[in-house]
């Protein structure tokens, strides 16, 4: 479920702002807005997470990982210098999506959540109606696509469309589904040429675990110029690879790696219409490509 979460503290002045106008902006008290340098320049900053797997027992851990300490460190740095939105690829919980584990991340993005708006889409260790009863206000441009939850987030240069791939709560593989599929292929026919990201959970790969309508989905968008990259989380790898010229982005995960020869840690990318600048921040794991940069040119 792809979700836009902001601080309650300050909904008052948000709503006074504007809802519709801004389009899910985050509220007052936000160092950066619609007027802001970072649009005039054509040019915007983003936070890109995954796999957080946020227990309601704040020292549980896995692999010698803890992964609520591991996001305290991300969030920290995230902070510093807040960009202009944060987008996190699912498995937001530790495995079931039990109700403190939301209550606990939901602490966690607070002092965030206060600078910028927080999207994210849900896994297959999330629960969609635990998460509800915790992020419970949401705002920017929801999508209605059946029982998923789909939001877009217009914010020049960039488009991101945050996605639903959920499939089962706990078991590996992803779907979107004949109706989000539809939906946005008819979304991309009528909107702009707005340089556009798409962000789910679930990788692309061809095995049981991934995203099990990887090639309905490649059919809709290969046409499409505008689409220019996908983010997705999953398999706990840091990745980069193209098809067709579209960029697809494996984020590093969060919580904890798979292999010791993965990364854990973020991606801060500043983007533009041309293509983007992906920098990876490790926290733990393997720390060797810790600040290494990555240039995308965008297909045209």
């Amino acid at each position: 479920m792809a979700e836009f979460y902001y601080n309650s503290i300050n909904r008052r002045v948000f709503i006074k702002t504007g809802l519709g106008a801004l389009v899910g902006l985050i509220s007052a008290g936000t160092r950066k807005s619609v007027g802001s340098d970072k649009v005039r320049k054509k040019e915007t900053t983003w936070a890109f997470l995954a796999d957080t797997h946020i227990s309601e027992d704040v020292s549980d851990n896995y692999r010698g990982f803890y992964p609520y300490q591991n996001l305290q460190k991300v969030l920290a740095q995230i902070i510093s210098d807040p960009p202009d939105g944060v987008a996190i690829a699912g498995d937001l919980a530790r495995l079931e999506g039990k109700v403190g584990d939301y209550a606990n991340l939901k602490e966690l993005l607070n002092p965030v959540a206060e600078k910028t708006p927080i999207f994210m889409a849900l896994g297959n260790h999330d629960n969609r109606e635990n998460f509800r009863r915790i992020f419970n206000e949401i705002a920017g441009e929801k999508q209605p696509s059946a029982s998923k939850h789909v939001v877009v987030f217009n914010n020049p240069p960039i488009r991101l469309i945050v996605l639903d791939s959920l499939f089962y709560v706990n078991k590996v593989p992803g779907l979107l589904g004949r109706a989000q599929r539809r939906w946005l292929e008819d979304y991309l026919r009528k909107c702009d040429d707005t340089p556009t990201i798409l962000c789910f959970h679930h990788s692309l790969g061809d095995g049981d675990g991934d995203l099990l309508d990887v090639p309905r989905l490649f059919n809709i968008i290969k046409p499409v110029p505008k689409v220019k990259a996908i983010l997705y989380g999953h398999s706990h790898e840091y990745r980069y690879s193209q098809f067709q010229g579209i960029h697809l982005i494996n984020l590093p995960a969060t919580g904890y790696n798979f292999s010791d020869a993965e990364p854990v840690g973020w991606v801060k990318a500043r983007l533009t219409a041309k293509g983007g600048d992906f920098t990876l921040h490790v926290v733990a794991g393997n720390k060797a490509k810790d600040r290494s940069l990555k240039k995308l040119v965008w297909r045209t």
